[in-house]
């Protein structure tokens, strides 16, 4: 089975979003962006850019400010691009073509390595101000913490392929597979909002499906939350220690689980999570 990741969205969509986002409120005419694959960063997400020069461009290391941030995995800026001295200058005809004289980016580091870069530019020469440099910064951390939920799912469903039970697969795997199932779960409700978190949901949904089959004919429907409810319990954990991993209160999480156990008609944690796994409704 390859290890290549399911539903693993593209990184460079997250990146588009930033720009997005960024792009109304920063106060600089020029961002764009792209992912680090090989040691080599390519340009493919921009707002504000007037000539096709920069798109798709691929950026070494060490080599333009690009790559200096590649390297250091620190930000870095030039007041005026056509005169500085702290840079190569590999990358003058796109740059300038573009007309952009002040420029500074913001390395994606995911541990320890730059997995993006991100740049906000001006036209004029002019160091870029404190606030948008600071806008960019944060972009920047956003994008990690993204990326390093991303890469922990990734982790987590090569675990689930290198342990997918066989016919004959004894009670300790099943139990290893739940756990995998719950904790990812527990990653989608801790995820950054918008369309991750969505497709995490999904991507828990397809495991709970693919685990367990489809639920049996008239069981009844439980809520998302419920389901998530049922699985932390089902891995042991108290009420605080499934509201921790849900980013919910422990009040919260007695709520849901008193309408599972009402919906499951039964009076205990233990009789619900053995009902739901029953009726096929969690692993």
């Amino acid at each position: 089975m390859s290890a290549t990741p399911l539903l693993r969205p593209r990184d460079g969509d997250a990146l588009r979003a930033e720009i997005r986002r960024l792009s109304p409120t920063i106060g600089v005419p020029v961002l764009f962006g792209g992912e680090v694959r090989a040691d080599t960063l390519r340009l493919t997400e921009f707002s504000g850019v007037r000539t096709p020069g920069l798109r798709g461009l691929s950026v070494t290391r060490a080599s333009g400010l690009g790559g200096q941030v590649l390297d250091s995995r620190r930000p870095a800026s030039v007041a005026d691009y056509r005169s500085a001295m702290s840079i190569t200058h590999h990358y003058d005809g796109p740059v300038l073509g573009e007309g952009i004289r002040s420029v500074v980016a913001v390395p994606v580091v995911v541990a320890g390595r730059a997995r993006a870069v991100l740049y906000a530019a001006s036209r004029g020469v002019g160091p870029i101000g404190d606030r948008a440099a600071d806008a960019l910064l944060l972009a920047g951390r956003r994008l990690a913490t993204e990326i390093t939920v991303r890469d922990e799912v990734d982790r987590r469903l090569r675990l689930m392929e290198a342990a997918a039970p066989q016919p004959a697969a004894d009670a300790a795997a099943t139990e290893e597979l739940r756990a995998v199932q719950a904790e990812l779960r527990a990653l989608a409700e801790a995820a950054p909002g918008g369309a991750l978190r969505d497709e995490l949901r999904a991507l828990g949904e397809r495991l709970t499906r693919a685990l367990t089959g489809e639920p049996v004919s008239g069981a009844p429907r439980l809520s998302r939350r419920e389901t998530d409810v049922l699985l932390q319990i089902a891995l042991g954990c108290s009420n605080q220690q499934a509201a921790q991993r849900l980013c919910v209160g422990a009040e919260t999480v007695k709520s849901y689980l008193r309408s599972a156990m009402h919906k499951l008609g039964v009076r205990s944690r233990h009789e619900a999570v053995v009902a739901a796994r029953r009726l096929g409704l969690i692993p």
